[in-house]
């Protein structure tokens, strides 16, 4: 073997180079895409914005993003030799495949729409599904995304909402707020009802209309049953229910009204053969009478 013989070496700069139209063009195609899908998003929502719901808004964002990231990636693989009916005939095997498997994903979908037309909530607002309550935090074409009170994330399917009972806690400004009271059954019922109108009618955060609810409810076992219902702002519920229940306690202490609480009257019978069961009969108690 000649002692000057070299074997070339492969240039990696080389291999790329057919390939560096075709990223460069993609690259292109990427930032034009993003720039896009924000400016079209902007230009058909904000015009409708006033007319729109912010859980509408979010919806068609997301829908304008999906839609040009498609047409992105379509773009892409052409610009690398890929041939759009190989790949829809490829995706049509596919997608009986997938379809199959996606099922629980395409319900989800028909029910996020049904959602965005019926609109039983928006973003921001308060809502309870089964034992779950929080604020609604997000809304997407899968599920939503539930903020609880001590600060969770909950994902909850759209198929799960559309199934299921679903309370608005926050869907009217004003909402009313009942509070069951028990009273002992020595105390006068004018007097009762007159203090708890007087409670709510002194409290800031109670509406005057409508005007608070005072009744009574029932006759219980051992209290009498009463029932306050005071309506208030959504947004005042916390210092509204704080400061009711405190006046309320404070008012029956300085009236002497008292707070029904469960009685028991407990009867020991006496043990058979016992001087106590004797004498209740009648019969002799001592030996030799």
């Amino acid at each position: 073997m000649p002692e000057n013989l070299t074997i070339p070496l492969p240039d990696p700069l080389a291999a790329l180079q057919p390939y560096a139209t075709p990223i460069v063009r993609s690259a292109v195609i990427l930032a034009l895409g993003f720039f896009l899908a924000f400016v079209l998003s902007q230009l058909i929502v904000r015009p409708l914005s006033s007319r729109l719901s912010a859980q509408s808004r979010l919806i068609i964002r997301k829908a304008i993003s999906y839609s040009l990231s498609l047409v992105v990636i379509i773009m892409i693989l052409r610009e690398f030799g890929f041939q759009l009916t190989t790949l829809l005939g490829a995706a049509g095997i596919a997608g009986i495949a997938i379809g199959f498997a996606a099922q629980t994903s395409l319900s989800n979908i028909i029910s996020g729409i049904f959602l965005l037309f019926e609109k039983p909530f928006e973003v921001g607002d308060v809502i309870r599904l089964g034992e779950h309550t929080g604020f609604v935090e997000s809304i997407d074409l899968l599920s939503l995304t539930l903020r609880t009170f001590d600060n969770i994330s909950i994902r909850i399917p759209n198929e799960t909402l559309v199934k299921g009972m679903l309370i608005n806690v926050t869907r009217h400004p004003i909402r009313r707020y009942d509070i069951q009271i028990g009273i002992s059954y020595d105390q006068d019922i004018d007097t009762v009802m007159a203090v708890l109108r007087e409670v709510a009618d002194e409290n800031p955060h109670v509406l005057v209309e409508p005007e608070p609810l005072v009744a009574l409810t029932g006759f219980g076992e051992s209290q009498l049953s009463f029932l306050l219902g005071v309506w208030h702002e959504k947004d005042d519920f916390i210092e509204m229910r704080n400061s009711i229940l405190r006046d309320l306690k404070a008012r029956f202490d300085e009236d002497g009204i008292e707070i029904a609480y469960p009685h028991r009257v407990i009867i020991q019978r006496p043990e058979t053969g016992s001087p106590l069961k004797a004498a209740a009969e009648g019969l002799p108690t001592e030996p030799g009478h």
